[in-house]
């Protein structure tokens, strides 16, 4: 007697949906970038990201040999861009929406991901992410002060020589400082007092 059962071979089994290319690497770099945000630089383990990617730990080393290399990719996709200065008519209406914008970046996940490099790092592999932190970050937001700044001299607002490095520098460094330091979120209040209390007389004086 003939059995009607199918055999093993004859059975279907479950469709498995394997993601690569682009596809597969967006998903790494962003496990990584959520390691980050939740475990730190110390914490992050390539069988993490592995495990948040739902792929296994030889799909990451064969893009990416270290944890430096990784994570410094993960940064450079993930980082908002600051690319567009507002105009509303006034230097100081201007710096405060490049601080509202800043201190946004600075909270996103991404953001927080590379605050965590920073404040994690050794020396050495700081020197890894100076190029991303640089590029990413501090040259993208120098240039939007820049810009603000240079509307604010055409328009006799600001002294001319405010458009040196060391006055451009002013914001972002109280920024990170009072970040790392004292811990703050600058809530838009904070913005505002650090504008009319710093910026607004330094470009006047």
């Amino acid at each position: 007697m003939t059995s009607s059962r199918p055999t093993a071979a004859a059975r279907p089994g479950p469709i498995s949906f394997r993601r690569r290319g682009p596809v597969l690497e967006r998903a790494i770099l962003d496990a990584a970038l959520e390691q980050l945000s939740t475990v730190g630089w110390s914490g992050l383990t390539m069988e993490g990201v592995a495990a948040g990617a739902r792929t296994g730990k030889a799909a990451v080393y064969r893009r990416w040999p270290s944890k430096e290399d990784l994570v410094a990719d993960a940064l450079r996709a993930g980082l908002p861009t600051l690319d567009e200065a507002p105009d509303r008519g006034g230097v100081r209406e201007d710096l405060y929406e490049v601080c509202r914008r800043m201190r946004d970046a600075m909270l996103s996940g991404p953001g927080i991901a590379l605050r965590s490099v920073l404040h994690e790092c050794d020396v050495n592999a700081a020197e890894r992410f100076q190029a991303v932190i640089v590029n990413g970050m501090i040259k993208p937001s120098t240039e939007l002060f820049r810009e603000v700044v240079a509307r604010g001299v055409a328009r006799g607002e600001v002294r001319p020589d405010a458009l040196s490095g060391m006055v451009l520098d002013v914001i972002p460094a109280m920024m990170m400082y009072r970040t790392k330091v004292s811990g703050s979120e600058w809530p838009d209040d904070e913005i505002a007092q650090m504008i009319d209390q710093v910026m607004v007389p330094l470009f006047r004086s």
